[in-house]
């Protein structure tokens, strides 16, 4: 898991009110298990079809240390399709946008249509 470069400068945006950046809201699925790199701007293999594309997340606050530190998107999509999902990432946008972090899966997840799943994705402020 990490967050890319590119994700830290609109971090830094963000919580300096700079730049009028949109603010990080979207989930993407993928199927690459290739390890994170800070340059990366897009996940390596997204999937777009099966009903399993880019999407709002819910987005909240959680506590994993101090009370709110925690950036935390969640999602449940449901296949219409076949897939195997091994990589997860953020965005900013609904479809371009800037990535912020991207996480690969410790085990890949292999869906059929009707299967569902529900992604979460949780960014600390240590």
């Amino acid at each position: 898991m990490g967050i890319t470069a590119a994700g830290k400068a609109i971090f830094a945006d963000l919580s300096g009110d700079v730049n009028s950046v949109a603010a990080f809201t979207y989930l993407e699925l993928g199927s690459s298990d290739t390890a994170f790199a800070k340059t990366q701007t897009a996940l390596v293999s997204a999937i777009t079809g099966s009903g399993l594309a880019r999407a709002a997340a819910t987005v909240t606050r959680a506590t994993t240390t101090d009370t709110n530190d925690t950036l935390q998107l969640a999602k449940t999509w449901t296949a219409s399709g076949s897939a195997t999902i091994k990589e997860i990432g953020v965005f900013n946008a609904s479809s371009a946008g800037t990535m912020g972090a991207r996480s690969t899966l410790t085990t890949a997840r292999s869906l059929t249509s009707g299967n569902t799943y529900t992604g979460t994705y949780q960014i600390v402020f240590a």
